[in-house]
This record gives structure tokens, sequence and C-alpha cells, in this order.
């Protein structure tokens, strides 16, 4: 700036010599040139960009100013400054700018606990970026944050820049991780109505406690804190408290520095119940049928989660008819003095929407009749929410995609929503390996070769084989779910099986088909056939007469239809619906054996906030018929990871006169569960069960129950679903263990 004013005064004084300083103050000098000097990696045209000042005007000091200071703005420069240079008819106005020097190295040092790849994921500066000493130190900002919010609330981030020339530094983040702090008590402060159990209860930060470092509770996390603010406000809302004010949570750390205290103070006012309950803009639906679907009524308490679900009950209705847009919004009126409020539902019903184009994008493997055909809705059909979600749903069974978006989009002039259909393909061919143990079949190892989308046409093939200790099985196996294009399933399958008992050995060689069809949204049937040689050898000479009679080989040719309905929301691991089936066998159509089976199943899923209670109970009965007694290999075996968890292969079950486990010809099987969130991003779960079941023989009642409990760990992996859990037996007989730990990839209840 110097410069520039001492060369605007020798310009002035040139002027004044000559004898026109009237005309000095009419025409101030014309800039004829702009330049910008001391860049090497900015661009000259983002720079000139910010400049104010024109060529062809004349000079102003208010422009130049604030032209340095725009330059200062970008962030590039440490240093910029101006000078001026007298050329015939007018001036070069020069910028001079020092650019701020390359990171080209950034390193972490002193953190042992967490690795540098989180702490770049954390980070916005990386190798090439202008040495900014904001961004770098916003950036140790963050890496605080995330320090604090791992637990690390006393580490100290302090950011260290190296030069190595005028041009170059390096950048080092010194790290003082410090000791985890945990969480000693969480005390809530102003409450008189609502206890404030309740409140923590509502909350996901938590006290440490000694199965913290499983479910990586017990640390303050502020996102997870301000979500909790909110989770108590919610509590207060929901229960007439609308004028309920929470406060920012006060920490204060132990004298040791190793826990805090948190303390939430609570204003709670007073609680408001519904005085008058009014509906508004409806036209397509009469008031009488919407408030059917209402709960808030008149001398309620107020609770913000009943009106969410009576607005969204009220806005299905419309979109489930066709009005694709239509909106609910709620007016609420206090009336203070009496402690009341006047609701009132305000709808926008918007027009009908057709179902416009459906496209179907990101699928490169399988093939778009795949997709489109699990779609609920053909274009130009009226437009139905429900029917999108559980095209949704399929699309998700299908089990093929990463991820599945459908987004609809509205052509309003037309009144069509389009359906675009986005879905990431997965790797659907995998190898899998599991195993178990049993007292019967000792160590199994079990290894799968499947393909779940044989060349994209949704095809299954598998290819299974066991091997254990006293047990082998070999199987192939396909199904077809749209056979020659027809919305009719087909499945085939050849298997080989040998299996030693205690008294006996049986290997089996069998092959069967099947189709099945759907007979609306949820209901499906299936027709199988099977047929099957079965041979009993090396049978002892103590064997009891049950084992001895079945001694040789036997063909059963049987027939098993079956009917199912199916409203899981997800096959692998779903958190509501159901699905209940019946399984019924005919064996007798031919061959030796001639025996009744039938099986029903049913198992039903609760979402409880991000939980999930799952029940099951499986009830079963085989009898011979013609004659024939009922085969041994076709007998209720309960007992292991399928059935009652914690007992082994056919312990819960009859036994012949010798004490061999032979399974019943009735079972009766309840399961419970509860199953958590340990690791969400992983799909990692918990849960925790209770079993209880047995198998019975012919003469004997179905009541007695075996009980088991326990609990274990469920993972959706990319090769599969994986369980791992352990079993604990409550009533343990004599020769059965106390408790037994199982494990195997396949599909959960």
């Amino acid at each position: 700036m110097v410069r520039l004013w001492a060369a605007m005064l020798m310009y002035l004084a040139t002027l004044l010599i000559g004898g026109g300083f009237a005309l000095a103050q009419e025409q101030l000098p014309l800039v004829n040139s702009i330049e910008v000097k001391g860049l090497k990696r900015i661009e000259e045209v983002a720079v000139k960009a910010k400049i104010t000042q024109k060529i062809g005007e004349q000079l102003s000091n208010e422009k130049i100013s604030e032209d340095i200071k725009n330059i200062f703005k970008m962030g590039y420069f440490d240093d910029v400054k101006t000078e001026i240079e007298t050329l015939e008819g007018g001036i070069k106005v020069i910028y001079i700018v020092k650019e701020k020097p390359t990171v080209i190295r950034v390193e972490f040092q002193g953190n042992n606990e967490i690795k540098d790849d989180k702490l770049k994921e954390k980070t916005t500066i990386t190798v090439g970026a202008i040495a900014d000493t904001t961004l770098i130190q916003d950036n140790a900002g963050k890496l605080q944050l995330f320090y604090e919010e791992e637990g690390y609330w006393l580490a100290k981030i302090v950011p260290v820049i190296n030069k190595v020339s005028e041009s170059e530094v390096y950048l080092t983040y010194q790290i003082d991780e410090g000791k985890k702090v945990k969480i000693r008590n969480i005390s809530i402060v102003g409450n008189k109505v609502i206890s404030a159990g309740k409140i923590r209860g509502a909350m996901k930060t938590s006290a440490w406690k000694i199965y913290s470092f499983i479910t990586s509770s017990g640390y303050y996390k502020k996102d997870t804190m301000n979500a909790d603010l909110e989770a108590i406000k919610d509590l207060y809302f929901n229960n007439g408290f609308i004028k309920a004010v929470v406060s920012d949570p006060e920490i204060q750390l132990t004298p040791d520095k190793k826990g805090m205290s948190i303390t939430i103070h609570v204003s709670e006012g007073d609680q408001y119940k519904i005085s008058a309950v009014n509906l508004t803009g409806n036209k397509a639906f009469p008031e009488k049928e919407l408030r059917k679907l209402i709960s808030s009524a008149p001398g309620k308490v107020f609770s913000k989660e009943v009106l969410r679900k009576d607005i969204a009950a009220v806005t299905d209705l419309y979109t489930q008819n066709g009005y694709a847009l239509a909106n609910v919004f709620p007016e609420i009126v206090p009336e203070d003095a009496k402690k009341q409020l006047a609701l009132t539902y305000k709808v926008e019903e918007g027009d009908i929407y057709r179902v416009g184009r459906i496209e179907i994008s990101g699928n490169t493997k399988t093939r778009d009749k795949v997709i489109r055909r699990e779609v609920r809705m053909d274009e130009g059909d009226i437009f139905n929410s429900a029917l999108l979600k559980r095209s949704y749903e399929r699309i998700n069974n299908l089990n093929f995609f990463d991820a599945v978006d459908m987004a609809p989009k509205p052509r309003y002039e037309e009144k069509r929503l389009d359906i675009d259909i986005k879905v990431k393909e997965k790797a659907t061919g995998f190898l899998s390996v599991g195993g178990g143990y049993s007292s019967v079949d000792k160590l199994i190892g079990m290894v799968d070769i499947t393909q779940g989308n044989l060349f994209g046409r949704g095809q299954y093939l598998k290819l299974r084989g066991e091997l254990g200790g006293r047990t082998s099985f070999y199987q192939l196996s396909f199904k077809d779910p749209w056979f020659m294009d027809k919305p009719i399933s087909f499945t085939t399958d050849i298997y080989r099986t040998t299996k030693y008992y205690i008294d006996y050995s049986k290997k089996a060689i069998g092959f069967g088909f099947g189709f099945g069809k759907e007979l609306s949204e949820y209901w499906g049937a299936t027709l199988s056939y099977n047929i099957e040689k079965a041979t009993i050898y090396n049978v002892s000479d103590t064997a009891s007469s049950i084992i001895t009679e079945q001694l040789g080989t036997k063909v059963t040719s049987s027939v098993s239809p079956s009917i199912t309905r199916d409203s899981r929301d997800n096959y692998l691991d779903p958190s509501r619906g159901s699905r209940n089936s019946v399984y019924f066998t005919f064996a007798g159509l031919g061959g030796d054996n001639a025996f009744i089976k039938g099986l029903a199943d049913s198992a039903w899923f609760f979402p409880v906030g991000s939980t999930t209670i799952a029940l099951r109970g499986r009830l079963g009965y085989a009898k011979g018929v013609f004659n024939k007694a009922l085969p041994l290999y076709e007998r209720f075996c309960v007992g292991g990871i399928y059935t009652v968890r914690g007992l082994g292969y056919c312990q819960a079950g009859p036994k012949d006169d010798k004490g061999e486990l032979i399974g019943g010809t009735k079972e009766l099987i309840f399961n419970a569960e509860y199953i958590f969130p340990i690791f969400s991003e992983l799909r990692l779960k918990g849960v925790v069960f209770a079993d209880a079941g047995n198998a019975y023989d012919a003469a004997e009642p179905i009541g007695k129950l075996r009980y088991t409990t326990g609990g274990g760990f469920r993972w959706i992996s990319p090769l599969g679903p994986i369980r791992i859990e352990w079993g604990y037996n409550i009533r343990k007989k004599e020769g059965e263990s106390s408790s037994k730990i199982e494990f195997t990839f396949g599909s959960f209840f």
C-alpha cells in the first residue's frame, strides 16, 4: 500500500509541475494493465476473478484495498501486496502474492488405541492440500471430537507444521490419547412426574457396566447424547408435557479423571389433555372413515407418538388409493388456562396418480425381468404405497443386492408417478463352511458351494457336503422360481447320505422334484415327490427289536403337499411379520414303506425399537400305515441348534430298551428369542433365547418338555448368515453335558 500511495503522489507531482492541478483532480490515472506475480500452483484466472479493479477504469484505492482482502480470503496466500508501474497513457497495477506452502505428508504420532486409517477417515486435509492454518486447526478439532466420541475424553491433539522448503511442509498431529473415561452415573434433576429410571430407559447413553466391552456402551458420545435429549423430550411429549424443556448435559470428571458424572436438568411443565379433535380438507373419504384411523380423542392425554401414528394411518389410506402426494398436517392450539389443547388434522389430498414408467438400473448381472416380476404394480395402475413397500421387500428378499432404492418421481402435468428402481449387485456365489457337535455325530464339518443367481436368471444351484465322525451327506439341488418364465417354481435335488449310530448304520440315496405356486401376495403352496432307497445295516446283536425289524433295504416313494403364509419383511433377518406353514407327507405310492407325517410350524417377529422379539412353535406327528412301521429315519429328533439348543441331537426324546436315542413319532417345540444389535454397521447382532421341546413315542402323551436357555451372536456376513450359540441344559440328565456351543451357516428361523 505504501508503494501504491508513493506512485500516486509521484504521478500527481508530475501533473502539478506541468501546471495542471485542476486537470489532475478531474483525470485520475487510467489502469492500462493488471498483472499477478508470485503464482506457482494457483491459476492466474482464479486470482483475477477476485479483482474488481478493471483495465480501462480509473485507479481506485478502495477497489485495490477490497481486492487485497478478497485474494486473502481465498486462503491460498501468506502475503498479498500491490505495486504500480507508470506506462504511456496510464499505469500497470501489479498484485504480488506469496503462496502458502503445500502439505506433502500427513501423519499421526502417539495414537496407540485408534489406528491411522480410522483417523484419516475423520480428517479432510490430505497430501497436496494448502497448509491453511484454519483448516489444520479445524481438523484437529474433528480428531478431538472423534476421540471424545470413542470415550477418550482427556485426549489432546496438537498439530505440528514442519517446514521442508519455502513451498513444502509436512503436518504431524501429535496425539496424547489418555485413558478412556467411563460414565459412572447419569443424574436426572427436576423431574417429578416421570421417574429418573424411565428417563434413563429412553436413553442410549448409559453408565458403564461389566458387559460394556461387548456393546461399546458406557462412554460419552456427543451425537448419541444429542439423540438422547430428543428422546427425553419425546418421552415427555408422549405423556402430554408439551412444554417440557431438557437442558444440555453437565459433565463433571471424577477426581481421578477415570470417570465422569452426567447431570441432565428437566423442566416438566404441565400435562395437557386433548379437548377436541377436528378434521379439515378431506373430500375423497368421509370424516367417519378417517376417524376410525385416529386414536387421539377428547379427554385423552396428548401424545406426540400417537399423533405421528394418526398422521401415518390417514396418509397411508390416501397413498394406498392413488393420492400419491397426499399430506396431513397437525395444528395444535393450547389452552393454557385449562391445560388442554385442540387438535386439528389438515388434509391436503392432491390428485390421483397412476404408475408411469418403471425404470431399473444398476443390475449389471441380474436380468430386468427377475426384478420386474417382483414389482407389485404395473405401468398404468393406480398408485398404491403399500404395494410399493411390498415391492421393495420382495426385491430385497431376492438377496441378490447390497442395496435397493425405489424412488417415485412425479410428473405433475400428466398425474403420473415414475418409479426408479436402483440396485447394487452383490456376490451371489459363495463357498461357506460351518460345523457343530452332537452326541451322535460328534464333530460335524459342512462345505456349501452355492450360486443363488445362476446366469442372472434368479435360479438357485447348490452343492452341499457334510462330513463328521459318524455321518456324511452330499446333495445337489436346483430351484427355478419362475419355471419356463411362468409364475410357478420348480425344484429338484439328488442326495446321498451315510450315518453310523451306536447299534446300527444307515445309508440312503434319493431323488426328488416339486412345483410351487403363489396363491396370493403372502400365501403359497407346493407339491413335491421324493423317492429314496435306504439301507439299515451293521445292526448289533444287542440292538432292540425296533431296530432289528428294519434291517435291510427299503424304498420310500412319497408325495408332500404344503401351504405357507409368509409376511416377513426380510427373509434373512426379519424384524416383523410371520411365517406359518403346514407340511404333510404321504408315503406308500409304491415302494416298501408306508406312513403319514405332518408338521405345523409358526414363527412370529415383533419389532421393539431397534430390537426384535421372535417366537416360534412347531408340532409334528408321524405314523406308519397299512400295517407298516414308521421308519427310524422318519422319526422326530429334538435337540441341537435348529430345535432345542443346549441339548445334543435327539436327546430330547425317547430311547429304546437298550438306551439308544431313537427319536419320537410326535414332537412339540417352542423357541423364544430377544435379538438386539451390537454393531449395526456390520449387521452383527446378539441373541438371548429360551427353548422348550421334546419328542414323544406313540403311546406317550404330548406335554412334558425339556428346557434350555442361552445366548449367542448372529452376523449377516458377506458369505451368508452365521450363527454362534451357547445353550445351557437346565435339567441335565445322566450322560448329558450341562451346556453346548454350536455354530453354523444358514438361515435364521
